[in-house]
């Protein structure tokens, strides 16, 4: 997981859930978020519908330093969203929690976003001019006023409506006061799914958060699909044409996505085990152990493992009360954290050949040093297998990457990298390896290693691109 280590600074993999007809709503939203907290770690949100009264509790930091037992009593009803979040737009604040509350002419409604708008700029900048006054920096907050600007009343229309506005990536859930709307983009970016729980349903980014509420998986939402689901039942509206093919994020199934969920039709585990195999034939290398960047790897050293027959071992601990630390937002944070993530573990490195395999380098500093750890702790050749092309290229639908000048792989040969990280040998698996890994190549989208994006961007974009106006736009 070296992609995600603090030497980078991609972000804004949110998580969201919601659930429809349970008898304690906002406790069985609290419970998926916590099985989807990887996904986001600086704040947290709930709101829950009670007879069309709205209730909220928000704060900054983990799911379980935000909730208590005793919150829940102040969050009644049998609807409620909740929101975890990193951040590609918008600084950290308790306004810029999610999800976002507005009371419209159609009554409360409630937002939760996971993406990122790549017209976000353009379009505030026109929603300013015209007389809309914002409470956030976030991209999220335009999908609001572009509702309480549509022609139509009805909260599933206004949605549409906006949504046709915007470019980008976004999986939305939107709570109104009888009703949960689920949504995806056209290029169907990012995931959503739903499920069924008792006579109710739940939606979540992944059905990890599905198997711990105890739902059954029913299906993915659709690229440019609206769900909308109430206790009368599920009801889905065409709201875009799809694209097609679809661009899914192909770092759900490298990285982000925990390895017991099913994202885009697969069980991450098993495109992990896959991208391993091709990677262990594509770079072979004469060696005592496998061992992975622990934890988002292990799928991936262990297909390398089997596919080379070299074994796998535990050759790296990480301490799981640390966070990943990729998702810690300022430098010096993640440069405390990853002094005190990982432990080798001497008896299986001392005067061994590793293979160390990640799911990917970014800036390259956390690799190279955890390559000084296994050196220190008796390794006698350690060869770096990455499971990912060189990343050479930002990230503009939800993901806050490094600019080009930051990324290594875009400014450095695959050779200068590897004496740059101070490994024995080196190997990148290639794009048409990692496509091959997929059972549909051409529905995901990999322009942070081709540079072919999907949907035109802005390259001057950055995270907090909102937060300062320049002349004639909202920056």
């Amino acid at each position: 997981m070296e992609l995600w280590t603090p030497d980078r600074s991609w972000g804004e993999e949110c998580g969201i859930f919601a659930a429809v007809g349970a008898t304690r709503a906002a406790e069985t939203v609290a419970l998926g978020l916590h099985a989807l907290q990887h996904r986001g770690q600086e704040s947290t949100g709930i709101v829950a519908s009670d007879n069309g009264e709205f209730h909220m509790k928000k704060g900054i930091g983990l799911v379980t330093d935000v909730y208590r037992d005793t919150d829940f009593a102040r969050l009644p009803g049998r609807m409620s969203i909740g929101h975890n979040r990193y951040s590609t737009t918008g600084s950290i604040t308790l306004e810029n929690t999610q999800p976002l509350r507005v009371v419209t002419r159609s009554g409360p409604l409630a937002l939760a976003h996971n993406g990122n708008l790549v017209n976000a700029r353009e379009l505030r900048a026109a929603l300013e001019e015209s007389g809309s006054i914002f409470q956030t920096t976030l991209d999220t907050e335009i999908f609001l006023h572009l509702m309480a600007r549509a022609v139509a009343e009805a909260p599933e229309d206004a949605l549409i409506e906006a949504a046709r506005q915007v470019r980008g990536a976004f999986a939305l859930l939107l709570l109104t006061t009888d009703a949960v709307l689920a949504m995806r983009d056209a290029h169907g970016l990012r995931p959503l799914c739903i499920g069924r729980l008792g006579d109710g349903y739940v939606a979540a980014s992944e059905t990890c958060a599905l198997d711990l509420v105890g739902a059954d998986y029913v299906r993915e939402v659709e690229p440019g699909e609206l769900v909308r689901l109430d206790p009368q039942g599920m009801r889905a509206i065409r709201a875009m044409t799809a694209a097609s093919p679809r661009q899914q994020c192909i770092f759900e199934h490298i990285y982000f996505s925990r390895p017991d969920s099913r994202v885009f039709g697969e069980t991450v585990d098993r495109v992990r085990r896959r991208i391993g195999h091709r990677l262990a034939v594509e770079h072979p290398a004469e060696a005592d152990v496998v061992i992975a960047v622990p934890d988002s790897s292990n799928s991936i050293a262990l297909g390398y493992s089997e596919e080379s027959g070299i074994a796998f071992e535990l050759g790296l601990i990480r301490n799981h009360y640390v966070g990943r630390t990729f998702i810690q937002p300022k430098q010096d944070e993640r440069d405390s954290s990853v002094r005190v993530k990982f432990n080798p573990v001497r008896e299986i490195l001392t005067g061994k050949r590793i293979v160390l395999v990640d799911d990917s380098i970014v800036r390259g500093t956390t690799s190279r040093k955890l390559v000084r750890v296994l050196r220190r702790a008796g390794a006698r050749e350690v060869h770096f297998r990455v499971g990912s092309p060189p990343v050479t290229h930002p990230c503009f639908y939800g993901i806050d990457t490094p600019s080009r000048r930051e990324l290594i792989g875009a400014l450095k040969t695959t050779d200068e990298i590897r004496d740059f990280l101070g490994v024995d040998s080196l190997g990148y698996l290639s794009l048409e390896g990692l496509l091959a890994c997929e059972r549909e190549p051409r529905d995901f989208c990999h322009a942070c290693f081709s540079g072919q994006y999907p949907i035109p961007v802005d390259p001057s974009a950055t995270k907090l691109m909102l937060e300062h106006r320049g002349a004639g736009a909202a920056r």
